[in-house]
């Protein structure tokens, strides 16, 4: 299970990491002006990719790794070693395409947008000039972490009703 997890984490964070690069070419703000602050980083002679990559990681591998431990717990104990890593892989995607259909949706949100007074006190505070893209970029990551739920939801209910097929063949195999 444990192994599981980590592959999670890791998935999860390469994840992270690409999703970061294309936000920041949507609203480089959202990472210079908040990011970077709230994890600690501070731009140095290494290119700025580097430091959105860390955001990233540091973002999501945690949600990957609580996710398919999630998974893992019901996979394990009910299937073989290779057949219960592909169950888990098939929760992975599926949180993936919620999470990425979310974060769709999350930036159309975002374009359609055109009252941003709800973020007038944040974008001051973190002195924010492009505002829109901002926005859009909030809406994507909160968007996207909304759908990483979903989809870990759905995963784990996909699962149970596959665990109840395998137990159940394995009873009118008896």
């Amino acid at each position: 299970m444990i192994g599981i997890a980590l592959l999670g984490a890791v998935i999860a964070g390469a994840y992270g990491i690409v999703h970061d690069q294309i936000t920041y070419a949507i609203g480089p703000e959202y990472y210079t002006r908040l990011k970077f602050n709230q994890f600690k980083i501070r731009p140095d002679a290494l290119p700025v990719w580097i430091h959105v990559a860390q955001v990233g990681f540091l973002a999501t591998w945690w949600v990957g790794f609580f996710s398919a431990w999630f998974l893992a717990r019901m996979a394990v104990p009910t299937w073989p070693g290779k057949r219960a890593l592909v169950e888990c892989l098939k929760g992975f995607a599926v949180i993936f395409a919620a999470a990425l259909a979310a974060g769709v949706i999350g930036y159309l949100y975002g374009v359609f947008t055109r009252d941003f007074s709800a973020w007038n006190e944040e974008c001051h505070l973190l002195r924010v000039k492009d505002v829109p893209a901002f926005v859009r970029v909030a809406y994507i990551h909160n968007a996207g972490y909304l759908g990483g739920l979903v989809g870990l939801i759905a995963a784990l209910l996909l699962m149970r009703r596959a665990k109840r097929r395998t137990l159940n063949e394995h009873k009118t195999s008896s």
